[in-house]
């Protein structure tokens, strides 16, 4: 009886969750079902069986989660169009001790990017930003004679996937503009020209680079648009420090990072985003296939 006791506590502790879109929401349907696939073949090749289940399942009550030995957030899309659930959802895992990754704590302030302005109080070199609690013409304004740039880069705090995000030049109209809190930038020309460059680790370790640039005459480089991807095999020191510097200012401990970043027109590498909650990690382009992350994983399973 003590053998079989032990057989079906081995098991349990290899069946992980993975937190996928609300059911109700179409506009994933068709996208994260292949993502599961794939991250369940990664893992089964170590033993390891993912069992998928809507974020949305667990606002309230996180007694289902609790009984994995952890919960990885990875699919965890449309959390930004509904963030009010979502911040609650956060709390909840958190006060219930949710061993989820990366931490809920985290996933809570990392999909309010004014935890850029806070890294940028510890030393982090973001874009300049102007941020208000809603954009207005006086705004835009305002911030092509602070910055003194071309053009600008208009979006919510609240975003994913350059959701309501804008490109404006002097004078052109607002249109579709960021409902609520809001945040501008200058038009960095280096996405076009350079692109922009992410660093993904694992478990604290640097895993691989990825160049990211758009289509000819488009600014935003998700897929989804036709943004180009290649893989970066030494990425600058500098761009490493950079990444390195981000993940000393963040306290808690974390499971997977995607740091990504661009130069400014006098060379400097600047933070645009630290994705922590269901980035892309372009496995793809991985030399090993994401078997880093994989190792990471169990790690953390201990």
């Amino acid at each position: 009886m003590a053998k079989d006791s032990r057989l079906s506590y081995s098991a349990a502790m290899t069946r992980i969750a993975v937190l996928t879109p609300d059911p109700h929401d179409a506009s994933y349907a068709g996208q994260w079902p292949g993502v599961l696939a794939r991250l369940g073949e990664a893992m089964a090749a170590a033993g390891i069986t993912v069992e998928p289940t809507p974020w949305t399942a667990h606002v309230e009550d996180a007694t289902t989660l609790k009984a994995y030995p952890l919960v990885l957030a990875v699919i965890a899309w449309g959390y930004h169009r509904d963030h009010d659930r979502w911040l609650a959802a956060t709390r909840c895992w958190a006060e219930a001790g949710v061993a989820i990754a990366n931490p809920a704590s985290v996933l809570g302030w990392n999909s309010d990017k004014a935890y850029l302005g806070r890294l940028e109080e510890r030393g982090v070199p973001i874009a300049p930003t102007r941020w208000c609690k809603g954009v207005t013409l006086s705004d835009i304004d305002a911030a092509f004679a602070e910055f003194g740039s071309e053009q600008l880069i208009v979006k919510p705090v609240v975003s994913a996937g350059a959701f309501r995000t804008l490109r404006l030049s002097p004078g052109e109209p607002l249109v579709d503009a960021p409902v609520g809190r809001a945040m501008i930038q200058p038009y960095l020309p280096n996405i076009a020209s350079e692109g922009e460059l992410s660093l993904l680790f694992f478990g604290g370790r640097f895993s691989h680079a990825v160049n990211k640039r758009p289509v000819p005459g488009d600014f935003r480089i998700q897929v989804q648009f036709g943004g180009l991807y290649t893989s970066v095999d030494a990425p600058p020191a500098e761009a490493l420090a950079l990444a390195a510097q981000v993940l000393d200012a963040i306290d808690e401990p974390l499971l997977y990072a995607r740091i990504d970043m661009v130069r400014d027109g006098a060379g400097q590498w600047l933070l645009m985003e630290a994705e922590l909650i269901e980035p892309d990690f372009y496995l793809s382009n991985a030399a090993d296939g994401g078997r880093a992350f994989v190792e990471a994983v169990q790690e953390r399973l201990g």
